[in-house]
Order: structure tokens, then sequence, then C-alpha cells
């Protein structure tokens, strides 16, 4: 016996509905004998006539009328299922999102995203953590749904939006001797200096740039936050190097003196990454924009 695959049984539906093999022709966007055969192919399938001739139209068979109902209900279950998600209703969303990203991040952006998210969408969460291992397994198994910072290239799997490129920039204590002064990367070498580093790294973009002149900077602290480095920072004669944007509200906040590395420092580009199984996701999609916005407001 012939299978009734989900084309028949739609075009079966239309079939019943409208009576009339021409008139199904037209809904359908078929040709009428195309449509003939279409319904001696359910016919077969069936083992019953389904509709036959009653003058100049067509009635159902006593089991088409039997089926009519159910049927029209499994293609309307089965177009609402193929088109699930295609609706995005905000104010009715029930969600929680995964953020992973360094403190400087989360403190820059979390306040003004949390703000956008419950003004639109009052059912979303968003939880905050900070980052582990670069590594993909996260984003795949989605354990968090967006990775923010400086990403590496985790291949065909994971997509990127970049949000805005970042500067490094030294920050010290308002009576700091540096906060008097022009600071030259000779003045900055033989300053003490807290580093931050997650792994316990005692070397960055700063000592790369120090040996191409000759100079060689001591670092006494490592600390795995921005946060731990800005609390010895404010409290210490310690120098530290911060992205430009999270120094900026640490300054605005305690009075920390802010100053330019006397030489080029690679810019640092701060961008959002999520696995490509959220790529045509509504609600994923729509957070995604609104982290965008904010990370671009002035």
């Amino acid at each position: 016996m012939t299978q009734l695959d989900l084309n028949l049984l739609s075009a079966l539906d239309v079939l019943l509905t409208e009576g009339s093999v021409t008139a199904a022709a037209e809904k359908l966007h078929l040709s009428v004998p195309a449509t003939s055969r279409t319904l001696n192919r359910i016919r077969r399938a069936m083992g019953d006539p389904i509709l036959v001739r009653a003058g100049r139209g067509l009635v159902p068979t006593p089991r088409a009328l039997v089926i009519q109902a159910r049927l029209h209900q499994l293609i309307e279950d089965a177009h609402a299922l193929m088109h699930a998600g295609n609706d995005l209703d905000l104010a009715s969303l029930d969600r929680a999102f995964t953020i992973r990203a360094n403190d400087s991040v989360t403190s820059l952006l979390a306040a003004p995203l949390i703000q956008r998210v419950q003004a639109a969408a009052p059912g979303v969460r968003l939880r905050f953590m900070p980052e582990g291992q670069e590594d993909l397994a996260p984003l795949r198994d989605g354990m968090i749904d967006l990775d923010v910072g400086v990403i590496a290239d985790f291949g065909p799997e994971v997509r990127t939006d970049l949000l805005y490129s970042e500067r490094l920039v030294g920050m010290v204590a308002a009576d700091h001797p540096l906060a008097r002064k022009k600071v030259t990367l000779r003045r900055l070498a033989s300053a003490p200096h807290v580093m931050v580093s997650r792994r316990g790294r005692v070397r960055g973009l700063l000592d790369a740039l120090l040996e191409e002149h000759g100079l060689h900077r001591t670092v006494v602290a490592v600390v795995p936050t921005f946060t731990s480095a800005t609390h010895l920072v404010l409290t210490s004669a310690l120098v530290g190097l911060f992205p430009h944007r999270y120094a900026r509200q640490v300054a605005a906040f305690s009075g920390a003196h802010l100053f330019p590395i006397d030489a080029e420092l690679p810019a640092l580009s701060i961008s959002q990454a999520w696995h490509v199984r959220y790529d045509t996701d509504l609600a994923h999609q729509w957070l995604r924009t609104q982290l965008h916005d904010v990370a671009n407001q002035p």
C-alpha cells in the first residue's frame, strides 16, 4: 500500500474542504490533471474512493467524513510544529540566559543590559559567570548562551559579532607619584606592577613592548580579576593596566588617575560569540541585539 506523506495529507485536506478538484488545484497551486493524479494516489493509499461524483460536484465518502475533522487538525498541528518559535512574545518570554565574561566587561555592560531586558521582557533572567578555560565545550553543551570578550577562533561551530575595540591604559591611585608627571615608558617600567591573569601569567602585552625599548618591569602581584587589581591599585603604590572603558568607570567613582601608554599597544577586540544552533533562535537573536546596542552606546 502506498504510504501517505504530509504532502498527500495536505492535499487530501484541501480536496475535502473544497469538494472540487478544480478548486483544490487552484489552492494547491497545481494543474487540474496533477491534482487528479494526486487524488488517485490518495485513493490507492486509503483503499477508498474518498470523493465520488454527485451531479456536477464531488461528495465525500463515509470514511472521508469520519477522518475529515481529525485530518484537518493534524495538518494544523503539523504547520504549527513547523513554525514553532517563529513568533517572539517578549512580554511572556520565560527564559534564562547565561553570559560568560570577565569582570571588567560585566561591570560595564551588565547593568544597562539588565535594564533593557527587564523593560521589554520581565520574565527573562540573566546569569553572568566568570571566564574559565577558553574552550568550545560550554557553548557546544549549552552551559553558556553567550561568550563575551576577546574570542578565540572556535571554528565553524561558533558565530561571532564584534561589539567594540578597546585599548589598555595605565591606572594609579590619585596620590601616586606617576599621577603628577608625564608617564614615559622608562618611568612606567620603574614602578611596581600588578597584573591581571586568571592563569597566573606574569607577562603580557606591555612586557613585549618594553623589551623592544630595552626596558623591563617588575610584576610584584598577579591577581585573577580586574576588580582585585583595582583594589590593589587604589590602596597601594602599584601600577595596573586596564581596559579603557572600565578604567574610566573606576576613575569616575574613585578619582583614580589614568594615563595613556607612551607607545602603541595592540587593540583588544571585544566580541560576543554563540553556538551555531542558536543562530536563528528569535529570543537569542533579540538578546544579542540588546547586548550589541548596549555595548555601542556613547
